[in-house]
């Protein structure tokens, strides 16, 4: 998430831009790369080049697979990382392929490690003036994703079960449609008296009273007709009102939001989580807000995302002192701006970086 920051553009290829990024550097605390292990050395903005311009720069490496990596030189997304992690291989029905869930978890994860390293440098480097590079790899960020199987595995000697929406110790678990269009609900019996109660309010008082039942073992082996009755049961209701009758006889259960629905779930608006920010060309729309907070409202999101070079003249003019002419040489040359640039564009920046 970008709101409350600020952003600007600078041609990195180009002298021009390589020396303004220098410049923000020298005052800079931290610098943090998405990019590939190679891409900000070879602009010469490595770490061994930044650290001579300021020795209390933290900067942060956050590539796939690190920087001494036998996979360093191979590209990746959000979907090399997640197949890279094994998680495919543990999700999904045991009768179907591999499963992706193209949620690029190695950002957002990646991310909170990140950030914890990063807050933990900042510290040193406050107490002592000496900053460092942290090499994080999102790769291994995703390990803890893969360990429940891997100790499994490593134990039994036996390749992991696939348990699609099943659960290897609670019985019922699983995902049951709702009245309605695409309305699923989750529900989870997770001792003895938890499945009593489910049975007695699915209407199934001969399964609550049965106390050869009251091991998950023993419903494993009706597990599909358990199954059956609480989807008979689950479809003639609305999913919120399934959720507040099995909630109200304390059974695990909960919504299957789909993510448009999230937008407007009684739960973040009850938590104020989403806040209206006006951006440019959008207008009004809804941002989320940090999931930490010390009071009862939000962290106020102070300013919208940036837009592509929102910031050029507030920080080029007031953090390095560049003149209103200076700042609009560097936009008729294309170092900065506010505009994707064309391809023809592009060839005659390269063109002129090159002369």
């Amino acid at each position: 998430m970008v709101r409350n920051k600020r952003g600007i553009t600078l041609d990195l290829t180009r002298p021009q831009g390589l020396a303004l990024a220098k410049r923000l550097l020298v005052g800079a605390d931290i610098v943090v790369s998405n990019y590939s292990v190679d891409v900000l050395p070879k602009l010469g903005l490595g770490y061994d080049v930044l650290r001579t311009l300021n020795p209390r720069l933290v900067m942060m490496s956050m590539s796939a697979f690190g920087a001494d990596s036998l996979h360093r030189d191979c590209r990746a997304n959000g979907s090399t990382l997640e197949q890279a992690s094994g998680l495919p291989s543990v999700i999904g029905s045991s009768d179907e392929p591999p499963v992706m869930s193209h949620t690029a978890f190695g950002d957002p994860v990646g991310g909170l490690n990140g950030c914890a390293a990063v807050l933990v440098a900042l510290i040193h480097a406050c107490n002592t003036g000496q900053g460092q590079f942290i090499d994080l790899a999102q790769i291994e960020c995703m390990m803890p994703f893969a360990a429940p199987w891997i100790t499994v595995q490593s134990i039994g000697g036996m390749p992991p079960t696939r348990y699609g929406n099943r659960h290897p110790q609670f019985v019922p678990h699983g995902c049951f449609r709702c009245s309605g269009e695409d309305n699923w609900i989750v529900v989870a019996a997770t001792d003895a008296d938890m499945w009593r109660r489910l049975a007695l309010l699915i209407s199934r008082p001969d399964w609550a009273a049965d106390a050869s039942l009251k091991s998950a073992e023993a419903r494993w082996a009706i597990e599909d007709a358990i199954e059956t009755g609480i989807a008979a049961w689950t479809l003639t209701r609305d999913a919120d009102e399934a959720l507040s009758e099995l909630q109200a006889v304390k059974v695990a259960a909960g919504v299957a939001r789909l993510p448009i629905d999230l937008l407007n779930d009684r739960h973040l608006r009850s938590r104020a989580f989403l806040q209206e920010v006006e951006r440019a060309f959008i207008g009004l729309h809804p941002q989320p807000s940090m999931p930490i907070r010390e009071g009862a409202r939000p962290y106020a999101i102070r300013t919208a995302p940036p837009t592509l070079g929102r910031h050029n003249r507030e920080i080029l003019s007031g953090l390095l002192g560049l003149s209103d002419a200076e700042i609009a040489q560097l936009v008729r040359e294309n170092i900065i701006g506010t505009a994707m640039l064309s391809e023809g564009e592009l060839a005659r920046a390269k063109k002129a970086s090159s002369d």
